[in-house]
């Protein structure tokens, strides 16, 4: 029996059970997929967001406030890497800067720090590369950006350093009240729990209707981005919005953290809540729209593009709750842009909740919020390499040549709490794969670790989800 059951193992999912992880109660954090991260965590803007653009009185526009000053915190504490480097929405007409103005009006009141209104020439000299047109911007001094699944795998991995258990592969099929909580009938095993935690993302409204008659629809609202060359992760500084639509933040030109250029996203409903397709249509949109931003932006350098699916809720604002019919079933759903910036207020404000129902949580007295530093052997000195290869000749040996990531590195992330099983899991925890050839020197000899390293045939090796393999067999069976 265990005292809190999380279904879905995202940023909100990651982020609340490291912090239930604090207090002597036992927690279980369950997945339908092969990894932590694997849902809409994975494939995002990646942004820590000002808070300028939430409605005033939402759920949205508080915990955005809120957990957007406690990333340095965090990202410290789990050595993740973050960046705060600011935000412009660009105006490019005097009708544009009255929603500039209404935007600047919503960040005074839900307390962004910093926030200001600049000319379009202070714009052009904070950021050449951007256009003539541009008659202001709003800026935002606070916003920042981040991996969000490296957050969410740093978070995992410390909750199961403090003794939270983590099930990959286990969807919820059914859930049954029963006398002591509730029963989770899952794909391998039953579940049994005092308390339920609902972070299913996009499936959300399907885990509420399983136990609670207060219904809510989710639906996945599709972007398309394009990842840029790291030659021109410098092409801005910023992160760079154009005016919001009632759809979204509208496409953003941005750096990201490991230093290539993002592009995106469009927006679009969806009814299939797996469809992670790009189309060339949707693209070269988002090509053109970004060009109002900045005409020369180098979308020839394009090295990947990818699709995510954000869950869109009903009731246009984040659900976060207990059940009014479901004594101790606790939804934290919707949670659509700003969830990520809002993930750890978000977290603490569901671990209050849940006190509030079981009474008061006891601390643990050996709690250890810091998880072991990552290995970044690129980021080191020459002496820090050469007195790391001594101790370890893994590390001399570079698996990934466009990000020099090292053997070394890579069986360190495989043998972590919540470590790399999947091919991809090894590139969303320590880039081979995210570079300039995607994968395409790199993955075998990542296959070669992984299989070494876990004991498997390379033929059981998989990309990402539990059926994609990559390898089927050997060629040329029976000839020497």
């Amino acid at each position: 029996m265990f005292d809190v059951a999380i279904i879905g193992a995202g940023v909100i999912g990651t982020s609340i059970a490291r912090e239930l992880s604090r207090y002597e109660i036992k927690v279980v954090l369950m997945d339908k997929e092969n990894d932590v991260s694997n849902g809409t965590t994975k494939a995002n803007s990646a942004i820590i967001h000002g808070g300028y653009d939430t409605k005033p009185g939402t759920q949205m526009a508080k915990f955005n406030s809120l957990g957007n000053p406690m990333f340095d915190q965090i990202c410290d504490e789990l050595d993740v890497e973050y960046k705060r480097i600011g935000s412009f929405v660009l105006a490019f007409s005097e009708e544009e800067m009255k929603t500039v103005r209404t935007l600047y009006q919503q960040g005074i009141e839900n307390n962004v720090k910093g926030v200001e209104i600049i000319s379009g020439d202070k714009v052009r000299e904070m950021e050449p590369n951007l256009n003539q047109s541009i008659v202001g911007a709003l800026h935002a001094p606070t916003c920042g950006i981040i991996n969000p699944w490296e957050l969410a795998i740093a978070q995992a991995e410390n909750a199961a350093e403090n003794g939270v258990e983590i099930l990959l592969n286990t969807q919820v099929l059914d859930i049954q009240k029963t006398m002591t909580g509730y029963r989770l009938m899952t794909n391998h095993q039953e579940i049994n729990s005092r308390y339920v935690i609902n972070c299913a993302g996009l499936h959300a409204d399907h885990i509420n209707n399983m136990v609670s008659q207060d219904r809510f629809v989710i639906t996945p609202r599709r972007g398309q981005y394009f990842v840029l060359d790291k030659s021109e992760g410098g092409f801005v500084n910023k992160v760079v919005f154009q005016c919001p639509t009632k759809l979204g933040k509208g496409i953003l030109i941005t750096p990201t953290v490991h230093g290539n250029l993002l592009l995106g996203p469009d927006a679009q409903d969806m009814e299939d809540k797996e469809n992670l397709t790009t189309t060339a249509e949707n693209l070269k949109i988002i090509e053109e729209i970004a060009r109002k931003s900045a005409a020369h932006v180098p979308a020839h350098k394009v090295i990947t593009t990818y699709a995510g699916l954000r869950a869109e809720p009903s009731t246009k604002d984040f659900i976060i709750g207990e059940a009014k019919d479901a004594k101790g079933f606790i939804n934290v759903a919707g949670i659509k842009s700003p969830g990520l910036t809002s993930s750890p207020a978000i977290a603490k404000h569901v671990v209050n909740i849940l006190g509030g129902i079981i009474g008061e949580l006891k601390e643990k007295d050996d709690y250890n919020p810091r998880r072991k530093r990552v290995v970044r052997f690129d980021q080191l000195s020459d002496v820090e390499k050469a007195q790391l290869i001594k101790k370890d000749a893994r590390f001399g040996r570079i698996i990934c040549r466009c990000e020099s990531i090292t053997e070394g590195e890579i069986v360190d992330i495989i043998h972590r709490k919540a470590g790399a099983t999947t091919v991809d899991g090894v590139k969303r925890r320590a880039r081979p794969g995210t570079g300039r050839c995607q994968g395409g020197f790199c993955a075998p000899r990542v296959m070669e670790i992984l299989a070494k390293e876990l004991g498997k045939d390379m033929d059981e090796i998989v990309k990402d989800s539990k059926n994609s393999y990559i390898l089927t067999g050997k060629t040329n069976k029976g000839k020497k």
